[in-house]
């Protein structure tokens, strides 16, 4: 019998590479019994023979881990069991893209009218009930992002929601179902083309009202009034071209001085608002034409009497005519439609140099890093501008060619120190809502939208500005801002935000508590993780509780260091008496450790 020793398992690696390749078996394996590994130590399911015999290569499972965290709001441990299993990572995404959207809007309707039952069961006036609003969104939200089906189109849209951004830190904030509508198209267009995106978000009169083109008008001098220039701005700077002429790698374009080209100025600024004139409400919405018969809307008409869920329209009187010369000094033709200017301007916009680069770069960092490397950037950006069909702002193909792009998948930029992105605390909470069982008596996951965004300063929707919570270019004081690398989730990491989240986590882990909200509901909303298989591995195998925390949360990335200092934690709680405290103190360490907030 031939024994080796731990000192010369580095030699052995060398060979199994070539045999897995080749034949599929291991030293050790189902085909040999001829060699036993010893070593001076074993922890349970890391003893020494799996070192060589295949068993412990866990790094199809890993990966599957870390992609459903890339490519959805998070997987359970059966989700990724199974994508290990089959390995075919498109063919997930393709079963992604056929499913059915499932909309918000009619989910928060439908919470609503709970609420508004639930108002009325605890003795309250049906008439000082107020709804729906922020908090029914958020309802609908993450009772979505638990429960649908369509994860990777809830993750895209999300990603969508922090590019193009309306935010209930407004007067929207009010309208629940403007909210949803909006949120809506973001899903509809996650699958769609980016240019219909664009159109879709012009037209949406949560947008006009966000960003002040509802019940824009033309120009009159004797009034000293001339078109807002709010949109037309932000459609150029953060939802199309960006300040900067690009490269399709995302680098900048340079003048002979070697500085950055600006995409548009003042001039180009004040000419494209001109287009975005003379679009109003669609139509009243069901309250006005209940109290008013016979009701229509006009130019000017309040946001709070329109039907927030349906596009705005065109009052061509208020459109401005004549020619408009917008960035690139593309000029607009005079005796146009107003909705045929938008269009027109559109279409411009969409087909600039800058879009693929522009856009393909901000979605990778909201799914994959915040660095991509100018390569990864520019085969992105090069799908975006052609789908190899000729088609320009096709999303599935950007989504495929962001998820299964090298940069993405292979090990070698997991060991990269520069490399990876800090998790977002909304993507957290998803994950571990995903990750672990939980009892839900109810069936509804309703979280109110201030407890995350007061602990971390992130929620749903609820950017402070237009900006998002964090510029895309962000680099925090140090190595990072040094090494000219960017960061941007942590503009919202500080000494404050720091301890919310790991209060937040305790919350879950120790207090059991996955959904809670304050209100009085009956019956009780609360959702809890549910504890018995990660308390069993607590008791009988700690090792394991580790490895399969590793799994589902750390993606096979837990270092030693972390590892360790879980073990230590847990050898100072005896595991028959204090089962369920270890497991939870298991996970409570792993998700606050560096290892977990930060996704290689």
């Amino acid at each position: 019998m031939i024994k080796i020793n731990t000192w010369i398992i580095a030699l052995a690696s060398l060979f199994t590479t070539d045999i897995v390749s080749q034949q599929r078996e291991f030293i050790g394996g189902k085909g040999s019994n001829q060699i036993t590994v010893t070593a001076s130590h074993s922890f349970s399911i890391s003893d020494a023979s799996k070192t060589i015999d295949g068993t412990g290569l866990d790094s199809e499972l890993m990966a599957a881990s870390r992609f459903l965290y890339q490519a959805a709001m998070g997987g359970s441990e059966s989700e990724v069991y199974d994508l290990a299993l089959s390995g075919d990572y498109e063919r997930w995404i393709d079963l992604q893209f056929s499913m059915p959207m499932t909309p918000l809007l009619s989910k928060v309707i439908e919470i609503n009218e709970i609420d508004l039952r639930e108002h009325v069961y605890r003795g309250d006036d049906p008439e000082d009930f107020f709804g729906p609003w922020a908090k029914h969104f958020s309802y609908a939200w993450w009772d979505n992002v638990a429960k649908a089906p369509d994860q990777l189109r809830y993750k895209v849209a999300h990603a969508l929601s922090q590019i193009l951004v309306i935010s209930n830190v407004s007067d929207v904030g009010s309208h629940g179902e403007a909210m949803a509508a909006y949120y809506d198209l973001l899903l509809n267009q996650a699958f769609g083309n980016y240019r219909d995106l664009l159109w879709d978000v012009t037209m949406n009169p949560s947008m006009g009202f966000y960003l002040s083109h509802l019940n824009n008008p033309k120009t009159n001098k004797a009034r000293n009034q001339h078109p807002d220039e709010n949109y037309a701005r932000e459609i150029m700077q953060l939802f199309s071209i960006g300040l900067y002429e690009l490269n399709m790698d995302g680098s900048y374009k340079r003048d002979a001085d070697g500085q950055p080209i600006a995409t548009y100025d003042n001039d180009h600024i004040g000419e494209l608002a001109k287009v975005f004139t003379g679009l109003g409400g669609g139509d009243v919405n069901g309250k006005i034409k209940d109290e008013y018969p016979g009701a229509t809307v006009e130019f000017g008409s309040s946001f709070y009497t329109l039907n927030r869920m349906i596009p705005m329209k065109m009052f061509e009187g208020q459109h401005e005519p004549g020619p408009k010369t917008i960035v690139g000094d593309y000029t607009i033709p005079a005796g146009q439609s107003g909705l045929q200017d938008i269009s027109d301007a559109i279409d411009y916009l969409f087909n600039h140099d800058n879009v693929p680069p522009f856009i393909s770069h901000q979605l990778i960092q909201r799914i994959v890093k915040s660095n991509p490397t100018p390569e990864y950037t520019e085969r992105v950006a090069s799908v975006f501008a052609d789908n190899g069909q000729g088609v320009r702002g096709d999303m599935k193909a950007v989504i495929k060619a962001i998820l299964l792009d090298e940069e993405a998948r292979s090990c070698e930029y997991i060991l990269d120190p520069y490399q990876g992105k800090l998790r977002e605390p909304i993507l957290r909470h998803t994950h571990i809502m995903h990750a672990l069982p939980n009892d839900n008596p109810t069936g509804n996951y309703w979280k109110d939208p201030r407890s995350l965004f007061e602990l971390t300063k992130q929620a749903p929707q609820s950017s402070p500005t237009v900006f998002n919570f964090y510029p895309p270019d962000f680099a925090p004081n140090g190595e990072i801002f040094e090494r000219g690398l960017v960061a941007p989730e942590f503009k919202i990491l500080d000494s404050e935000t720091s301890i919310g989240y790991a209060n937040q986590v305790f919350v879950w882990t120790f207090w059991e508590l996955l959904m809670y909200d304050w209100e009085e509901y009956t019956p009780d909303p609360d959702v809890t993780i549910v504890y018995d298989d990660l308390e069993e591995l607590a008791r009988e195998d700690p090792e394991g509780l580790i490895h399969k925390i590793d799994v589902l949360f750390t993606h096979g990335q837990m270092s030693d260091m972390t590892r360790g200092v879980v073990r230590r934690a847990l050898d100072k709680l005896p595991g028959n008496r204090f089962a369920k405290d270890r497991a939870q103190l298991a996970l409570y360490l792993t998700m606050i450790s560096p290892d977990y907030t930060i996704i290689k």
